[in-house]
């Protein structure tokens, strides 16, 4: 069987609804302890990050509450498809993250799982704000707006 050639940057899992609920103040990318059946699950792409977050245990960083799926062809080793699973960043990021979330209120949010370009998993997350729901409502009103404009202006220019 021919192996998949790798794409660098090839996004594997990634929380849309991120950006919406939250604002994202700084993002930093972390590696992640995955098992062998847990990658070529994320290789096939089949994996959910919508309700996932990263957080403290035992003076560790760990994501939490991310969905992959088990490997579909039958193998012997499986893995929990909702474990926590360790990730991977400097001992003063470390710090930085755990100071901010426990000191200013923020939330550490997985934004996105790729694959880099040695092909190893990597998350990205963001340190963010819950938004309230006028900024959310702020926020889809310029989207909204900055939509029309640039209709107006192609419709402008094509007269």
């Amino acid at each position: 069987m021919a192996r998949p050639t790798l794409i660098a940057g090839r996004i594997a899992a990634e929380n849309r609804r991120a950006r919406h609920e939250y604002t994202i103040l700084e993002t930093l990318e972390a590696g992640i302890m995955l098992e062998g059946t847990e990658v070529k699950s994320l290789r096939l792409g089949r994996s959910n990050l919508a309700e996932a977050y990263a957080g403290q245990q035992e003076g560790e960083l760990y994501l939490f509450n991310c969905y992959i799926p088990e490997y579909q062809a039958k193998t012997f080793f499986t893995h929990e498809t909702r474990r926590a699973r360790k990730l991977l960043v400097h001992r003063k990021e470390l710090r930085k993250l755990l100071g901010a979330i426990t000191r200013d209120g923020m939330t550490l949010v997985p934004l996105d799982i790729h694959f880099n370009d040695r092909g190893l998993a990597k998350v990205t997350l963001g340190l963010a704000k819950g938004k309230k729901l006028h900024d959310k409502r702020a926020a889809e009103k310029d989207r909204d707006w900055k939509r029309d404009k640039a209709r107006i202006m192609r419709n402008k220019g094509g007269d």
